[in-house]
């Protein structure tokens, strides 16, 4: 194979572009490439490695004449025309196991954060104020949680529960007989009836775009708590906001919005939805800024995993 050259349109992780070159590729980074620049060059490369920077959609694919595989350095897929890129014989390639740990964990500190008062008694204590009752926590033990998804992320969720005592059941449109020491297989009814808590780790798909809206909520039978760690559009702001004022929901974390393209160095701004003011001045929502697949193991472990991934693509020539 004679150095087969693999465009990074986003940074990562090093690890990715020294095993890459290791491995005999020819690694490039622009990092001040505007999608044109991209898309004049993208017919010298085999490989790309993206993250989020730019959608690889068919009109870039058209342009793409030599591509082989293109690499996602995390885990949803949604800025990928990957059935397109199939079609043309491209192999789309993310990394789910190398932050379901990550996710996991924050989606847990997220929970108890909510059912803590956390951020509110932090908050609270900074300004000289000691709020006892006002804070009392609510336990995880003895309630019900369902997971919705049970792929990477929502099994990952489901292990870091084991020592709390919950019941903890699941829901997957596309998978079945999952149930292990972790989880039990339910269908969506069950966690209607039965959930006290929701978290959602679900891809952004046309069949989950705004999912979770007023009927989706009207249907839980007890008031819940919800998380989002999956994607802020899996979720209709307006129906959250409507039912946390109303009770429904007894409170929300979420690490994603459906507003994420907005400045949030101009947060004051008037154009900001009313919806999204709502949930940042609410004390019974937690807010993160789509972190929770970030930390410094995954970055190398996501490498990792991409880079093996390569490897078996390219397994009879390296």
């Amino acid at each position: 194979m004679s150095n087969p050259k693999v465009l990074f349109i986003d940074n990562a992780h090093p690890l990715l572009s020294e095993e890459l070159t290791a491995l005999g590729f020819q690694c490039d980074y622009f990092e001040h490439f505007a999608r044109s620049d991209y898309e004049s060059v993208i017919h010298n490369y085999e490989g790309v490695i993206i993250r989020s920077k730019i959608k690889i959609d068919k009109s870039f694919l058209q342009k793409a004449e030599n591509l082989k595989f293109i690499g996602r350095v995390g885990s949803g897929m949604e800025n990928i025309d990957v059935s397109f890129a199939e079609s043309k014989g491209i192999r789309c390639i993310n990394a789910p196991e190398g932050n379901r740990s990550a996710v996991g964990e924050h989606t847990l500190g997220l929970l108890l954060m909510l059912l803590n008062n956390l951020a509110k008694a932090d908050k609270e204590v900074r300004q000289g104020l000691w709020i006892r009752k006002g804070n009392t926590g609510i336990e995880i033990e003895g309630k019900t949680i369902g997971i919705i998804g049970y792929g990477n992320m929502g099994s990952a969720f489901a292990k870091r529960l084991s020592g709390f005592g919950a019941k903890v059941i699941a829901y997957d449109k596309y998978k079945f007989g999952y149930a292990d020491q972790y989880v039990k297989e339910a269908e969506l009814e069950e966690l209607f009836k039965y959930a006290d808590i929701v978290s959602l780790h679900v891809p952004l798909t046309p069949e989950t775009e705004y999912m979770v809206d007023e009927k989706f909520i009207d249907s839980f039978q007890k008031p819940i708590y919800l998380i989002n760690t999956a994607r802020g559009k899996v979720v209709n702001t307006e129906a959250l906001v409507k039912h946390l004022k109303s009770g429904k929901i007894k409170g929300a974390a979420l690490d994603v919005l459906e507003y994420e393209n907005y400045s949030f160095e101009n947060i004051e701004n008037q154009n900001i939805p009313n919806a999204f003011k709502y949930l940042i001045e609410a004390d019974n929502v937690v807010l993160s800024p789509h972190i929770a697949g970030w930390s410094h193991e995954s970055a190398q472990k996501m490498a990792e995993v991409i880079v093996e991934k390569i490897k078996a693509i390219y397994s009879s020539n390296l």
